[in-house]
């Protein structure tokens, strides 16, 4: 299912940056779980590889079922997996906004989501869209 065939007798140092995460992402499945947590999976992948791997975790997702819990700063990745986002702030300390990617891209009002989802840069004018 993570397209390792072929690979089974191989170390793990033999094996590329984006099938490492791939056999870490069989050893996490191979206990059925109903939640699979992903750390910045695409961390250290070229974009290609990237977006294979976001594939995959879409797949799982459709054929498993599975509820995928994915932290990521990627924007591409978030709007390829995500259906539902929450943004968290550490000042904050907490969740400051939460909705489809589109939706906090194209209508979040607090500056610092809209910044993120839009790739800009945090200004003091910028503190509070309103």
């Amino acid at each position: 299912m993570v397209r390792l065939d072929g690979f089974q007798d191989f170390l793990i140092s033999e094996l590329s940056g984006g099938m490492k995460k791939r056999a870490a992402l069989a050893r996490a499945m191979a206990l059925d779980p109903s939640i699979l947590f992903f750390d910045e999976p695409s961390a250290g992948l070229d974009p290609v590889t990237s977006a294979g791997l976001d594939e995959l975790i879409l797949q799982i997702n459709r054929s498993l079922g599975t509820t995928i819990v994915v932290v990521s700063h990627e924007l591409s990745s978030i709007f390829t997996i995500a259906e539902r986002a929450i943004m968290l702030d550490g000042e904050a300390k907490g969740i400051i906004a939460t909705g489809s990617p589109t939706a906090l891209r194209d209508t979040c009002t607090d500056a610092r989501v809209h910044a993120f989802f839009n790739r800009q840069p945090m200004t003091n004018h910028h503190a509070r869209r309103t």
